[in-house]
């Protein structure tokens, strides 16, 4: 029986159990002293002044719009192509995420159609950094710089990655990584929030911590919530930190092999990047027409891919923002044909053949077009 290959699972081995024994050995499991190792790897991953670890990704982002003071009456720009957890976090603060289409070079927000989303409720754009990429974030600071808007990072996919050689979630007045279990590395759930504004980043922590500016007390100036970290996410982080330089290498090692094996196929073509981008191909990704039918024929092959973000547009739960089918363009198209390939660290060269011929005889049989 020919064994089944995962599109994406995390690395997790010795290396993690062994953080775990320090937090048992502890009995500290929320937020001490690893938690804060954790965080102090991230900001020197980053270059940013402050990392506050979050429980999750959405509850970064939500505290980073509501630390900017964005609330009901507001409007805050999204890419029609994100995880639902962007536009979802804008409606957990009460204000109005505005779907935006992408750019197809990057699958990012389009500089050039924002400035039609722009209204006097504008309070803050999201830029998100897909599979493994960046958004054109020059660009789109300017733009925030100009128009006196907000910019909050959703790099939930970009640890790692670079533009200008300046790591993502760095760029704009806040930014957000996650951790969860499909992510370059992983704490199993887990998000952190970035800036090096110091009034920004306390007020992240009070959000995060029951409104408080410390724990352990229990009169609380500010409405706040509880989005703990916890010493069993850190310790997994810890570890995945140690290992982050050897999963970047294999998964470019990875993306490698796929784009020199499989160029010849003129209906199979790659998602490339920019070069002023450091990518870390988290998934290796590629766009051909053929895209359900290809994806069906590797599941029969016991091969597992995995399709693009669903655009937020279509998505049943956002009907009531009435948009209609065919404004977004890119985006539309990106879902329609994108497919990311399996890419998990502990692909065997030999698997990856597997898939890599399967490919071809699957494109062979179509005659290449």
């Amino acid at each position: 029986m020919t064994d089944f290959i995962n599109q994406i699972h995390p690395w997790i081995d010795h290396e993690e159990k062994e953080q775990l024994l320090r937090v048992i050995n502890s009995t500290y499991v929320t937020e001490a002293g690893l938690t804060k190792e954790f965080e102090e790897m991230i900001k020197t991953l980053t270059g940013s002044k402050y990392a506050i670890s979050m429980t999750n990704g959405t509850a970064a982002l939500y505290c980073c719009l509501k630390a900017l003071g964005v609330g009901p009456g507001d409007e805050v720009i999204v890419p029609d192509m994100t995880f639902i957890a962007t536009g979802n976090a804008v409606i957990m603060t009460g204000a109005t995420p505005i779907l935006c289409d992408v750019s197809s070079h990057n699958l990012s927000l389009s500089p050039s159609r924002l400035k039609s989303k722009l209204s006097s409720k504008t309070k803050a754009i999201i830029p998100v950094h897909l599979y493994g990429g960046a958004a054109d974030l020059e660009s789109l600071r300017n733009f925030c710089q100009k128009y006196g808007i907000y910019m909050i990072e959703d790099a939930a996919q970009g640890v790692g990655v670079r533009y200008n050689d300046k790591h993502v979630g760095t760029f704009g007045d806040l930014g957000i990584l996650s951790f969860y279990g499909n992510k370059t590395i992983t704490c199993g759930e887990g998000g952190v929030v970035l800036t090096n504004d110091e009034t920004l980043a306390k007020e992240c922590y009070r959000l995060k911590n029951h409104g408080r500016d410390e724990k352990g007390i229990f009169i609380h100036e500010h409405i706040g919530y509880n989005f703990a970290f916890t010493e069993m996410q850190a310790a997994i982080g810890i570890a995945q930190m140690n290992k982050l330089e050897r999963i970047i290498d294999k998964k470019n090692k990875i993306y490698e092999r796929y784009i020199s094996e499989l160029s010849e196929i003129d209906a199979f073509t790659p998602l490339k990047f920019s070069n002023h981008i450091t990518p870390v191909y988290w998934f290796t990704s590629f766009f051909t027409k053929y895209k359900s039918e290809f994806s069906q024929f590797m599941k029969e092959q016991e091969i597992q891919t995995r399709q693009f973000f669903y655009p937020l547009h279509r998505q049943p739960c956002y009907k009531f923002m009435g948009h209609k089918p065919g404004v977004f363009e890119n985006s539309n198209n990106a879902f329609e044909t994108g497919i990311s390939l399996p890419s998990a660290y502990d692909l065997t060269d030999q698997q990856q053949g597997r898939i890599i011929e399967n490919i071809k005889s699957f494109f062979d049989r179509r005659g290449n077009q």
